[in-house]
């Protein structure tokens, strides 16, 4: 099992490769919410999400045999970036399967980063389908993009930096959250917090569109994704084993909120924070903004987990 320790050293060995992210805060947000909120911009990371913290991380412990190999994955796109700029850093290989729904801006993206790209269909299944035949054929090492404990806690690493970062302010946290998607960044958050503040109440946000990890935390059962339908497209994985795992021992709660509420979140960190942020980063805010007892009063920490928005596909002046 990860621990706080495995996160503070798996810091010290990506420092040199990403970014030590902001802190944000305003005071309207804070009065529309009825909260003291900050902000981890993660969404200022490299390749534009928290992820370049864990596939670094999974990519420099790769044995010399290992890496020489090269390395695959599936992903709708933030993951991909990551795994590709990491394969990169390291002179390897790289092939991400990609479902052929992916935004635009993170096809792209992906593929300025050197690594070969693999289209299928949007299901899990198919990714992993897919995901084999690379593996079979090339004998390429799976990097998956959360049931993996290096990436999980390479995740972590963000959690970390934040309730360091806040404690050098004298600020202590009520509340912590971050979205849930297949669950690597909330495991490595869950994990980072219990070592440091353990009495700290961890919220993971989902969109109601894809609230496989609320169902199974509630039923104490490992629930099937919904089919791929919300605007929060980094949101659309299920958990998995080790996540769900995860998330179990850590005590963290869900809470769920609409595709309207993660549109207004959407806007009004951009317009509040003066951020560009993805819609998978905006369901925590949807979730205070939906649930707002569940927050007034509280010092609350969120994670935006990334920006890669894709501006082509909005009705937007570009």
């Amino acid at each position: 099992m990860v621990t706080v320790h495995d996160i503070e050293q798996a810091a010290t060995r990506i420092a040199p490769y990403v970014h030590r992210t902001p802190i944000l805060h305003s005071r309207t947000l804070d009065a529309l919410i009825g909260a003291t909120v900050y902000f981890k911009a993660e969404n200022l990371q490299k390749i534009g999400a928290f992820k370049a913290r864990g596939a670094m991380n999974a990519v420099l412990q790769l044995s010399d045999e290992q890496a020489a190999r090269g390395v695959v994955t599936h992903s709708s796109g933030n993951h991909a970036q990551a795994l590709a700029y990491a394969a990169g850093i390291r002179g390897i290989g790289c092939t991400i399967v990609m479902p052929e729904n992916a935004p635009r801006v993170k096809v792209e993206a992906t593929r300025s980063y050197g690594a070969a790209i693999v289209f299928c269909e949007g299901t899990l299944q198919a990714r992993e389908s897919a995901v084999q035949e690379v593996i079979e054929r090339t004998g390429a090492v799976l990097i998956h993009p959360y049931d993996n404990d290096h990436v999980i806690t390479g995740q972590g690493t963000a959690t970390l930096e934040f309730l360091q970062e806040l404690s050098h302010r004298n600020i202590q946290l009520d509340i912590l959250m971050a979205p849930v998607g297949g669950g690597g960044l909330m495991s490595g958050t869950a994990i980072a917090a219990r070592g440091i503040q353990p009495n700290v109440r961890i919220i993971g946000a989902e969109p109601e569109a894809a609230d496989d990890a609320t169902r199974g935390l509630a039923t104490g059962v490992r629930q099937p994704p919904k089919p791929p339908t919300t605007i929060a497209d980094g949101l659309r994985t299920a958990l998995s084993d080790r996540t769900f795992h995860y998330l179990q021992s850590q005590a963290v709660y869900m809470h769920t909120c609409s595709e309207q509420a993660i549109r207004t979140g959407l806007r009004l960190v951009m317009e509040r924070l003066k951020t560009v942020i993805e819609p998978s980063a905006a369901v925590t805010l949807g979730v205070m903004l939906e649930h707002p007892d569940l927050f007034r009063g509280s010092t609350v920490g969120v994670i935006l987990c990334g920006g890669n928005l894709d501006l082509q596909g909005m009705d937007v002046p570009v």
